[in-house]
């Protein structure tokens, strides 16, 4: 099994921080090898043309050209001067993309992106999102949360929730009405909101955590930091909600929640004759170009913290030209494409960490598994391994879970560790395409048998 990264480790102590938060964001760049980085919240991954054009101008004008996504449903620019903070700013205010400067990075809420879009008759969220946004920005105690804690707002499906954020709403459509799961630390003793109440109720957590963190003199950052003695009590929060006026009752060991998976690349079929599109980014990075095709054809985008982006709005009939204009520009937009299955972080030359260039060596070994794809198919039923590559040890952007085939640049070449699997050391690059083979190979057929 690969080593659990340390943003997904298991604590058994509680993490005492000795300074602020510094993640980076709109108006706090990051610096970084190939330039300064600034990452732009956008709540639920929602944004119009408004927004969407103006941040590929900024990008071209200030930046390296390309859009990231980040595993949060935000955008990022890479390669800023020092001195374009000011002029970014006015950019993100013109398009409203800043509403609130001394909140910006506390804006980090996903929320299902196909909520509202298909047929399976789920409560809509979105209005959550934009109401918990409002919120938190009119909130001078919320501006206390540090730029890493999470929102999630789970339509029912249990894609976000399985995201593992630190205040989690998922509806819940019964014969009472809609209402809402509310948890922090986990579902096993949730409360039962209204579901107008869900973004006030949401609120009213995060401010009861920057209380606890406050009382435990630990500076944590998320939720899961707390020490034991100070964790959040669901009658607590209860209490509190009741003082705000909200009515909630716990669920004393409720059942977990569904765990959902993301949206597949594709046509997504809605109700009267609606479509959606769902496309992936090619390790989540998307040139100007894409970007501007992607927003010019409704309108509307929604950013999934898979790295992926969907497209509203689209009439029934016009869905598959338009699938085929976004995979003539080089996104993915069929699952079986093999960087469905492949990310990495920004390795060189964007990280002075990283040893290699590792986005141009998964490049080389996907754009093999291309050209093997006609004669090498993959059991029915089965998907290839997925597969992240890190520069180092710290392996940033690795997803959750261990079903994963992990490649770790040394100064010798990858060391290569996959669930099941021998780990191979010091892998050289030429050998990795034969090396991933065996293992997606391997583990494709157990899968099979199953």
């Amino acid at each position: 099994m690969p080593p659990q990264p340390p943003s997904a480790a298991v604590r058994d102590e509680p993490v005492i921080r000795d300074r602020g938060d510094a993640c980076p964001g709109a108006l706090r760049l990051h610096a970084a090898d190939d330039g300064y980085l600034a990452r732009i919240r956008i709540p639920g991954g929602m944004l119009d043309a408004a927004a969407a054009l103006p941040l590929a101008d900024a990008a071209d004008r200030l930046g390296d050209g390309h859009i990231d996504l980040t595993s949060r449903g935000n955008a990022q620019l890479r390669g800023l001067g020092a001195s374009c903070g000011g002029e970014l700013q006015a950019v993100l205010v013109r398009g409203g993309l800043l509403p609130a400067p001394t909140h910006e990075r506390v804006r980090n809420i996903v929320a299902s992106p196909l909520t509202g879009l298909d047929r399976r008759g789920l409560p809509d969220v979105a209005p959550w999102v934009a109401e918990l946004d409002r919120l938190l920005c009119a909130s001078t105690t919320a501006a206390g949360l540090s730029g890493r804690f999470l929102f999630a707002l789970d339509d029912g499906r249990g894609d976000v929730t399985a995201l593992d954020a630190d205040v989690n709403l998922s509806a819940v459509r019964d014969g009472g009405g809609d209402r809402a799961l509310l948890w922090t630390a986990g579902p096993a003793d949730a409360l039962l909101v209204g579901a107008a109440e869900a973004p006030k109720a949401a609120l009213v957590a995060a401010e009861y955590f920057l209380d606890a963190a406050r009382e435990a003199g630990t500076r944590a950052w998320r939720v899961a930091e707390l020490p034991a003695e100070h964790a959040m009590d669901p009658g607590e929060l209860g209490r509190r909600l009741g003082a705000s006026g909200i009515s909630a009752a716990v669920v004393w060991g409720s059942a977990a929640p569904r765990r959902g998976a993301p949206p597949e690349p594709g046509v997504v079929e809605g109700p009267d004759g609606a479509a959606a599109l769902s496309v992936f980014a090619p390790l989540g990075r998307l040139g100007t170009a894409q970007w501007r095709v992607l927003a010019g054809l409704t309108g509307r985008l929604r950013l999934t913290p898979w790295r992926g982006i969907v497209v509203p709005g689209l009439a029934a009939g016009a869905a598959e030209e338009a699938l085929r204009a976004l995979a003539e520009a080089g996104l993915v937009t069929a699952p079986d494409d093999p960087w469905r299955s492949v990310t990495a972080c920004t390795g060189r030359p964007g990280c002075a960490k990283s040893r290699a260039d590792v986005r141009a060596d998964a490049r080389a070994v996907v754009a093999q598994a291309q050209a093997q794809a006609q004669t090498q198919a993959h059991p029915e039923g089965t998907r290839p391994l997925p597969v992240h590559w890190s520069g180092c040890e710290r392996r940033c952007g690795h997803p959750r879970g261990t079903a994963w085939a992990d490649l770790v640049a040394t100064a010798d070449g990858y060391d290569l560790s996959a669930a099941g699997h021998a780990p191979r050391r010091a892998v050289p690059a030429r050998e990795l395409p034969a090396a991933l083979a065996a293992v997606r190979r391997t583990t494709s057929h157990d899968a099979a048998k199953k």
